[in-house]
């Protein structure tokens, strides 16, 4: 076994890791959906849901602690004669089984996307409850609320509806996901900082890591976009 073919061999479990992200926001987003059919955020297909989030992120905890564990083992066979690579491989699962067993529970419930679910869950159920509550009480001025809605749901950048909001944990402004990607990249390649673009906002310093998905904005959107007749 060569360093460049583990390598390659992490390079692969790296690009799994983005595809186990990317199924944990869509079990959010079926989340969400469930919280808008039944008006209820402790439903059993909820639990069904927030069972298989927990599993993703133990899946993802399991790469990152393989990773870590190739990573400190070929540093150190780096410098030792070549047949220590001999030994790699049971170097590697000593140390990845060590690094499992310190992994617990709380661990996997405090990965982002696991406490990103939960908040997205409580807070759709809140909304539509609130927003339940409102169609109740009177309605509104429709071309008022449809404005109010429109400006929310506009990126600041590309100044059209957002698709797939990001929302910034620093200054909390929103922006569409990629035109915001884009924007960071190209003042980085030009070794410049990317600033805020809402009018008046002090952050003059976005990074990408400054960024989340926001699932119940997403939901918003597309159900703004259904009530007015958009596809």
């Amino acid at each position: 076994m060569s360093l460049s073919s583990v390598q390659s061999t992490l390079s692969t479990l790296k690009s799994c890791q983005a595809d186990i992200g990317g199924c944990m926001d869509m079990v959010s987003d079926v989340a969400l959906g469930i919280v808008e059919a039944q008006g209820m955020d402790n439903s059993p297909a909820l639990k069904k849901l927030e069972e298989m989030i927990l599993e993703c992120s133990r899946l993802d905890r399991e790469i990152n602690c393989f990773v870590e564990s190739v990573d400190e083992t070929t540093a150190q066979v780096r410098h030792e004669p070549p047949e220590a690579m001999v030994h790699l491989r049971n170097s590697v699962k000593e140390r990845f089984t060590k690094l499992m067993d310190g992994v617990t529970d709380a661990d996997l419930q405090r990965h982002s996307k696991v406490v990103a679910f939960r908040d997205s869950v409580r807070k759709y159920a809140m909304q539509a409850g609130q927003t339940a509550a409102e169609n109740e009480e009177e309605e509104l001025d429709e071309d008022i609320a449809v404005t109010q809605s429109q400006t929310n749901f506009i990126c600041p950048l590309t100044q059209v509806e957002m698709v797939k909001p990001v929302k910034n944990k620093k200054c909390h402004h929103y922006y569409d996901q990629e035109a915001v990607l884009e924007m960071i990249k190209a003042r980085h390649k030009n070794k410049k900082k990317f600033r805020c673009p809402k009018v008046g906002c002090g952050n003059t310093d976005v990074q990408q890591s400054d960024l989340e998905l926001d699932l119940v904005m997403k939901r918003m959107i597309q159900n703004h976009k259904r009530q007015s007749g958009k596809t």
